[in-house]
């Protein structure tokens, strides 16, 4: 993986532009993007799809009178540049007869000033590692799972993204952040009698280096891979019924995801966000009463874990980087909102105004929503269960509009009798209502259970951003839930 270029100076760029009086505005910001995602991919013990895109540009940002404007341009000139803030500083100037809500205090309120550096954590740098490494690494995964007993088809992927941010405003605010990114799946496919059935490792992203890639257990997984997609050929279908739920990590990231996070976004709330992928039954008037989960839910945004996905320093509003409670003790407290939407909105939020790249404003997006581990083993709450039944690795997944009802199918299962484990059977799917669900939480997971998950693919807005998000999930046990079985 090519290591990105750093001749591009963003700081001396913008004192050019103050030198020739094109910084313009109350205030002005301007985001520098970079980023590099290479993609590789081995199929059947051999190699398979590989690619590499580079992008770089810059988001320039103009207040005026309370309303913002913004251009986007990859055109790194003081030409670009000119262009740029005349072009937001238009569209400033515009917003006046269109005004949906006048910002006040907006120094201190929605673009505060900060100087720092994030980093994400890492031993060695991604571009240390060869393109024949990975492809290396990567049939040699794929080839071990299609040595498995009925397995007709093997993948191995992964994804290694580098993005730099760089961000000045004229409020003073100075600072960088460089993410270092690994994304990693693969599965077997296997058939038998007409049955066919996939096991995944489940999508896994972290912000790690070269390390975080060679430290990977990749054969042991695969080992327990093929055993279960095997197990999955012979295995019954999913039983109908209402049975105690025990998701794994895997799972219940999206679970959360889903039915926490995407209902908890301000912008949602507000309905910015209604025409493209729904919006939410949480009202305003729900915050600081609404009880979401019983008193040992806690649900929490925290960009400070080290190697979570979405693990940072600042917003793409320049807003530091804290832990705050969305959930605690079941009743929810704090939305997914960013300094305008809580601006707009009069309640709590967090520092999650982000873009997916140069060419996109931030917006209120999902960072690491996590749920806070609890103090149950895995063996006590199976222990608790007398008609239950383990999930293991989504497969599918449908959510209404109001992020209300919804169903999930997992790749895996096995049922749960008088307090052991049981059969393993295969196309288990749940189904149920978000707050009922999370009201029917009894045990959540310790320290042991606890996983850090994470997804490339978060999509939201219009045009469409595509961003990363961390989940750090304990294993957790849910009461009378309908159960099915079909693919």
């Amino acid at each position: 993986m090519n290591k990105m270029e750093n001749h591009f100076d963003l700081a001396k760029l913008v004192q050019e532009c103050k030198a020739h009086g094109i910084t313009t505005g109350d205030w002005w910001g301007v985001r520098e993007y970079r980023e590099s995602n290479q993609f590789r991919m081995a199929r059947n013990g051999k190699n398979g799809q590989h690619g590499l895109s580079n992008t770089h540009g810059v988001m320039v940002e103009v207040m005026i009178d309370g309303h913002v404007g913004y251009a986007a341009t990859d055109n790194l000139s003081l030409g670009g540049m000119k262009w740029a803030f005349e072009k937001a500083h238009n569209g400033a100037l515009s917003l006046g007869a269109l005004s949906l809500h006048k910002f006040k205090n907006w120094e201190s309120d929605i673009r505060p000033a900060h100087t720092g550096e994030y980093r994400s954590p890492m031993q060695r740098e991604l571009s240390e590692f060869s393109a024949r490494e990975a492809s290396d690494y990567l049939m040699n995964i794929s080839g071990e799972l299609r040595k498995g007993t009925h397995v007709m088809e093997s993948m191995a992927y992964m994804m290694l993204i580098n993005t730099e941010i760089c961000y000045i405003s004229s409020n003073g605010s100075d600072w960088k952040q460089n993410f270092s990114i690994v994304t990693k799946d693969f599965s077997a496919t296997a058939q038998k009698n007409g049955v066919v059935q996939k096991r995944s490792l489940g999508m896994q992203g972290h912000q790690v280096g070269v390390e975080g890639i060679h430290d990977f257990e990749g054969l042991k997984h695969c080992e327990r891979l093929v055993k279960e997609v095997n197990e999955l050929l012979d295995a019954p279908e999913c039983p109908t019924d209402k049975r105690d739920l025990l998701l794994k990590p895997d799972q219940l990231y999206l679970q959360v995801h889903e039915s926490i996070g995407h209902p908890l976004e301000l912008d949602r709330i507000l309905g910015d966000e209604r025409n493209y992928a729904g919006w939410s039954f949480v009202s305003p008037e729900d915050f600081g009463h609404l009880k979401y989960g019983p008193d040992i839910l806690n649900v929490t945004f925290d960009p400070t874990i080290p190697n979570e996905m979405a693990s940072y320093g600042f917003d793409d509003n320049g807003v530091k980087a804290t832990k705050e409670y969305l959930i605690k003790e079941g009743t929810l407290v704090a939305g997914i909102g960013g300094v305008e939407s809580q601006q707009r909105s009069q309640l709590s939020g967090v520092s999650c105004a982000r873009a997916c790249s140069w060419n996109r404003p931030a917006m209120d997006r999902m960072a690491n929503i996590n749920i806070e581990p609890g103090e149950s083993s895995l063996q006590e709450m199976i222990s608790s269960c007398e008609k239950g039944i383990l999930m293991e690795t989504n497969r599918s997944w449908s959510i209404d509009d109001y992020r209300n009802k919804f169903q999930f199918g997992c790749e895996y299962a096995r049922l749960i009798e008088d307090g052991q484990l049981g059969a393993v059977v295969k196309n288990p799917n749940y189904r149920g209502s978000t707050v009922a669900f999370w009201n029917g939480l009894t045990h959540v997971g310790n320290q042991d259970t606890f996983e850090v998950w994470g997804s490339p693919y978060c999509g939201k807005g219009e045009p469409n951003q595509v961003i990363r998000v961390g989940h750090a999930i304990p294993t957790c046990r849910f009461t009378d839930i309908e159960v099915f079985g079909g693919a």
